[in-house]
């Protein structure tokens, strides 16, 4: 049974109503494909060799608005939540001890405050932190149309790695 509620920007919204509400859509479309499902589902890898799992997606996400948002819009020393030295790619890497509740928290708590950052720039506003290969601030509407970009690539990811759970598909 799917309880988050996803809803479809209006056809003729402004044009950051219509960025905030995709973006909107997409992280409620993550959400979805993890519902119903336990911790060890949420942690199984879809298909060797990959290691991407579902919590393993909602965990990079946290860590992609995290970055996006605090680190770069903001220009925040935000240090990572689930990768380091030691694991580049930590946050693909749920341990059998790492709960879904954790992740899921992390994941919002990512949300909202990517969502007061924002509510203080304007779309053509830039970013504090710069580009590492340019040098270059970023638009907020840069920002929201990467983390777009970001989220529906990884429900694509996400669709399969579901299917592969249970069976169950969808948008």
């Amino acid at each position: 049974m799917t309880t988050t509620e996803r809803r479809t920007p209006a056809p003729a919204a402004d044009e950051r109503t219509m960025l905030e509400g995709w973006l909107d859509y997409h992280r409620h479309t993550l959400a979805r494909k993890c519902e119903g499902l336990t911790d060890a589902q949420l942690r199984t890898a879809s298909v060797a060799p990959s290691e991407l799992s579902l919590m393993g997606l909602v965990r990079h996400m946290a860590e992609v608005e995290r970055h996006w948002f605090r680190r770069v819009l903001a220009g925040e020393d935000a240090g990572p939540l689930y990768y380091g030295d030691e694991d580049p790619d930590g946050e693909f890497h749920p341990a059998e001890t790492d709960t879904w509740q954790e992740a899921y928290t992390a994941w919002q708590d990512e949300i909202a405050v990517a969502r007061r950052t924002a509510a203080g720039f304007g779309l053509d506003d830039v970013s504090r932190g710069k580009s590492r290969s340019t040098e270059e601030p970023y638009s907020l509407r840069w920002i929201y149309t990467h983390m777009i970009e970001e989220y529906a690539r990884h429900n694509g990811h996400a669709d399969l790695v579901r299917e592969r759970l249970d069976g169950a598909t969808g948008e």
